[in-house]
């Protein structure tokens, strides 16, 4: 069990992951502190307010915290952009893949040359081929 534990985690896309995982939460908080440090005092000159998070409508008993949300559709809005960047520039670092196109199997051709081969040697053209297999199907 511990041999397999010990592969699994060895393996690159696992280690990849982990780094992944890593980067992306210290990049989150990044981006929060980017929102309530400027992002949300800019826009609270224009509304009067610098903290969303307390922006509440209540209804009955129910308190409807719109201002939270508006907080994470923010910061969810920055790191999609950076992340549509970093993707951009690495697609354009990166060269890009060339189409490989299947080269004709060395079997294929090695017995297609055998088959015209033999019918050079026995006299054989393509239209005898064509008549004789016509009579083999309507046998």
């Amino acid at each position: 069990m511990w041999k397999e534990f010990k592969e699994f985690i060895s393996r690159g896309n696992v280690i990849d992951l982990a780094v992944g995982v890593i980067i992306g939460s210290a990049f989150t908080a990044i981006v929060k502190s980017l929102v309530s440090t400027l992002i949300n005092p800019l826009l609270g000159i224009f509304t009067g307010s610098i903290d969303f998070s307390s922006w509440v409508v209540k209804i009955g008993s129910a308190n409807f915290r719109f201002g939270s949300f508006i907080n994470a559709v923010i910061n969810f809005l920055i790191i999609a952009f950076v992340v549509f960047l970093l993707v951009k520039a690495i697609n354009r670092i990166m060269p890009a893949k060339k189409e490989i196109t299947p080269a004709e199997s060395t079997t294929d051709h090695l017995l297609a040359e055998i088959r015209d081969e033999l019918r050079q040697q026995n006299g054989h053209t393509d239209a005898d081929d064509v008549d004789s297999s016509d009579d083999n199907t309507n046998q």
